[in-house]
């Protein structure tokens, strides 16, 4: 049994722990707003994923079998988001802006996993790869589900602190606006692969 789980547990890890959407925008949320004010958004995120893995195994994913061209419109929606948040992120200039974009709350965070093409792979990719054919398909939807909040939320919450442990060297408003027009450009850039597939 632990041999089958290890291959899981790596694929999650692997995946988790590399810079995507939810990593670069949890940790400028970390730089920005902090541990307490990033919760929502790292919640939504931990638990929001998983009950995408969840839906998907249950049947969803046929749904976009059967009907590609939702298929591609969830997709490009995914895209067209993923490249208005990089320009958000890229065009915040200040800590101390008063205008500045709030943090992602719970829901908004939970619900963009639907629009993220990195996830979208991530999810459908675990699954192809973690469940027997004719098994119990919420048997293994749940396996990795939960593999991604027990493996996959520690690797989050490192980016999260990275975020807030970077607040001290941004502290001055020029290094931050570099930052975050480097993470804005870096998001953009996690969005060409998806483009392209």
């Amino acid at each position: 049994m632990i041999e089958a789980l290890l291959p899981l547990a790596l694929f999650v890890f692997s995946t988790s722990i590399t810079p995507g959407p939810n990593n670069l925008m949890i940790m400028t949320s970390g730089l920005n707003h902090g541990v307490a004010r990033s919760l929502p958004h790292f919640l939504g995120i931990c638990l929001g994923f998983p009950a995408m893995i969840m839906a998907i195994g249950l049947g969803l994913g046929t749904l976009f079998t059967e009907f590609p061209l939702l298929h591609q419109l969830v997709r490009w929606a995914g895209i067209t988001y993923l490249l208005y948040l990089a320009w958000a992120i890229a065009s915040t200039r200040e800590v101390t802006s008063a205008d500045r974009r709030p943090p992602f709350t719970f829901l908004q965070a939970a619900a963009f996993q639907w629009v993220n093409p990195k996830g979208w792979v991530m999810a459908v990719g675990a699954l192809a790869a973690f469940s027997i054919p004719g098994g119990e398909a919420w048997l293994a939807a749940g396996r990795v589900a939960l593999a991604f909040i027990l493996i996959g939320g520690p690797c989050i919450i490192i980016w999260l602190l990275f975020g807030v442990g970077m607040q001290r060297l941004l502290s001055n408003s020029d290094h931050l606006r570099r930052f975050n027009i480097t993470m804005g450009l870096l998001l953009a850039a996690s969005v060409v692969p998806m483009v392209f597939d």
